[in-house]
């Protein structure tokens, strides 16, 4: 026992004295402040008598500032020359001497002593402290003179690519630095992603765009010269994927899939990348690129599905399709499932056609049996049984078979109550009850669903529970609603003159209604649906002035400037219109994906 407490005595003492010692005297904590203040002239009595008398290492160098900066030239000297024989190996001391000479307005003196010290590199610790120095004062060519001395000393075997690269950077020499960069990437491929990620800012600036071509140039100079350098391929594809560069990267995807004699997969993942960015006739040819190479190929079947489903969306996409154009759709669909049969694999090929038959070529009942004959494939899985048994139940929605629609919608959300697609049928059902009349059960529902777990569903739930209420919460005459709801299963059902006369009708009998932007939104989204992108443009706008404040402001805002981004190709407009969407609604569902396009629109590169 006694033992133990003497332990914890010496324990305790020796604490007291750590923290004693940990502490820093009176004389440490003026010199601090003092220097910190840019005092020098005071710091300077404090820190010589530091450095003379309790520990030079610890305090040389905020006396040497001091000294600088008090232009005490010749103690200056004298210190470092005493530490640089102390320490003749620290070449950090050589650097310190000539910021000595520099200052002292002794140029050629301070060259010669930076110049020595370069010159005394023997082992490759030397390299970083010497270079680090160098660049702390800012002699950037000395840093390059010391890094390049290192790479020789080091036979290559640690090439300082990055470092220079930083170096180059920093002077503004984009030529050197870049060829630092892809030496890295010649000299080993796995730094590749530290290649990209350094040079991924550059494609957000538009006054870095001239580096960028560069960049190209001197990728196709090194590919030319050695095509076996696969990497260097790789490396302009990302470059021309920053850039949206769609043509030249398949181009350059295509080439190395034939030089390595690959099964067409890289491509397949590019064309996947085209039609996420609309870029549909790039997919397209990209898809078709590896159908070419034939019915054995790996990634055969799989591009065929992708094709027609990307034909599919490039024509339903742009509004301003023909019967031509649907019918020669519908058509290449018939080919392509004839081909590969009716099974699970083809099944969104399947799904895809009946929506095509049902909406747009009002063919409801082979879209029907197409899709029932689907839902009895075998080794469907049960999610996919119940995406069809949606679009099933839009099909006869559409054909106003309402109660056999909500009955599969139920269906659904009976066997996926707590999953994604069972609270998007709960939805369809509850706006079932809205097309209906029943008001207060659609809102009910909808209320539910303001907690679904996919945030898509609850905004929309909200959205359409805030229409409810909005419209009712002054006047409790339900018959404005009554017809705007049924103006909105007309629009869905594709009976958009029937719709768009509905919804005038509000407008003639209840002016000023709540309902005004709700309807003004309703007749943009059948403006495009029709491609008449200036009639829902001009919608919009009406909403954003008028209406800015009510809860479709901002989803009216991010529209607008969807479509002066992609159909009247204005990117600085359409950038301006992102920002203010941004600043406006902080809180907007919207504010992630316009982000990521305003930063697109100002040159970000792709994520």
């Amino acid at each position: 026992m006694k033992k133990t407490i003497n332990i914890i005595v010496l324990f305790l003492l020796l604490m007291v004295q750590l923290k004693i010692v940990a502490q820093p005297s009176p004389d440490e904590q003026l010199a601090d402040q003092f220097y910190k203040n840019r005092e020098f002239d005071k710091a300077l009595d404090y820190y010589e008598r530091l450095y003379n008398r309790k520990s030079p290492d610890q305090f040389y160098l905020p006396y040497l500032n001091c000294l600088i900066e008090t232009k005490d030239f010749k103690k200056a000297e004298k210190i470092v020359k005493k530490q640089i024989k102390q320490y003749p190996d620290n070449l950090t001391f050589c650097a310190d001497l000539g910021t000595v000479y520099n200052r002292s307005e002794q140029p050629d003196k301070a060259k010669n002593t930076w110049e020595q010290a370069v010159k005394s590199i023997k082992m490759d610790d030397q390299v970083f402290t010497l270079a680090n120095s160098f660049i702390a004062i800012r002699q950037y060519d000395f840093a390059i003179s010391t890094y390049l001395k290192g790479r020789r000393i080091s036979q290559n075997s640690y090439p300082y690519n990055f470092e220079l690269a930083n170096i180059y950077r920093e002077k503004g020499h984009k030529v050197a630095m870049i060829n630092e960069y892809l030496d890295a990437l010649e000299i080993n491929d796995s730094y590749i992603q530290t290649v990209q990620n350094s040079l991924q800012t550059s494609f957000a600036s538009d006054s870095d765009q001239k580096q960028n071509e560069l960049l190209k140039l001197e990728l196709l100079k090194r590919i030319q010269k050695s095509p076996d350098k696969t990497i260097l391929s790789e490396f302009l594809i990302w470059i021309q994927i920053q850039q949206r560069d769609w043509e030249g990267s398949f181009v350059q995807a295509k080439a190395l899939d034939k030089r390595k004699k690959e099964d067409g997969g890289r491509v397949v993942a590019l064309a996947q990348l085209f039609a996420q960015n609309e870029s549909y006739d790039m997919s397209i040819k990209a898809y078709q690129y590896v159908i070419s190479k034939g019915k054995d190929n790996a990634y055969y079947i799989t591009s065929r599905i992708e094709l027609i489903n990307v034909l599919y969306t490039k024509i339903v996409s742009k509004g301003n399709y023909t019967l031509v154009d649907l019918t020669e759709l519908e058509k290449n669909f018939n080919i392509t499932i004839a081909e590969l049969g009716k099974s699970a694999e083809t099944e969104p090929i399947l799904k895809n056609l009946a929506h095509l038959q049902a909406f747009y070529l009002h063919k409801p009942d082979d879209a029907i049996a197409l899709l029932e004959e689907t839902i009895a494939l075998p080794q469907l899985t049960k999610q996919k049984q119940a995406e069809c048994k949606l679009e099933l139940g839009d099909i006869l929605l559409m054909t106003g078979d309402i109660w056999e629609a909500s009955l599969r919608y139920s269906q659904v959300e009976k066997a996926f109550k707590h999953d994604e697609i069972g609270q998007e049928a709960k939805f369809r059902n509850a706006k079932i009850s809205y097309y209906t009349g029943d008001f207060k059960w659609a809102q009910a529902q909808l209320d539910v669903l303001k907690g679904a777990t996919a945030k898509l569903i609850a905004n929309d739930a909200m959205d359409l529970s805030m229409t409810i209420s909005d419209a009712t919460a002054i006047d409790t005459n339900e018959a404005p609603l009554l017809m705007f709801s049924r103006a909105d299963l007309l629009a869905f059902q594709n009976k958009d003159d029937e719709a768009l006369k509905g919804l005038d009708s509000i407008n003639s009998m209840f002016p000023n209604h709540a309902l005004a932007d709700d309807i003004l939104n309703k007749k943009a989204g059948i403006a495009i649906k029709h491609g008449d992108y200036t009639k829902a443009a001009n919608y919009y706008d009406t909403i954003v002035k008028k209406y800015g404040d009510d809860i479709l402001g901002d989803d009216a805002l991010f529209r607008l400037a969807d479509i002066t981004e992609n159909q009247y190709k204005n990117v600085d407009k359409a950038r301006e219109l992102y920002q203010q969407l941004l600043e406006k609604y902080p809180a907007s569902s919207y504010v992630v994906e316009s982000r990521k396009r305003f930063r697109r629109l100002r040159g970000d590169g792709i994520n």
